[in-house]
């Protein structure tokens, strides 16, 4: 079992981890140590144990809007679904006009009256 140095607030400590998760202890030993000095430049010096506490409770107090964002979002992101489900089980209807009757009939008359017009012309050539 890897056994890492890690500072926190300008204190180090050792730590063992499971094989291969190095990099993740490294990354939260990081965030741990980020909230740990805004403290320390707050507060000034506070002991370790302080230190600690109140810096997890503010990664705590983070990862909780997080998790309210995330949920809102995969509310928002199912409500989205849903209604593209509903518009792909009920498509909207598209009307496409249709011509007459009365129109198809006339311009039917009209194309006869061209076509016999035109054959008498040939004629008299």
């Amino acid at each position: 079992m890897p056994e890492l140095k890690i500072a926190i607030g300008g204190r180090e400590f050792e730590v063992a981890c499971q094989e291969g998760e190095e990099h993740f202890l490294r990354s939260a030993a990081k965030m741990l140590d980020a909230e740990a000095s805004v403290l320390i430049a707050q507060i000034g010096r506070i002991p370790e144990a302080r230190m600690l506490l109140m810096s997890g409770l503010m990664l705590a107090d983070k990862t909780a809007g997080l998790e309210d964002q995330l949920r809102s979002a995969t509310e928002r992101a199912e409500a989205a679904e849903a209604a593209l489900a509903e518009a792909a089980a009920n498509p909207a209807r598209i009307e496409v006009p249709v011509i007459p009757a009365e129109v198809t009939d006339t311009l039917a008359e009209i194309a006869a009256r061209a076509e016999a017009l035109a054959d008498r012309v040939e004629e008299g050539l």
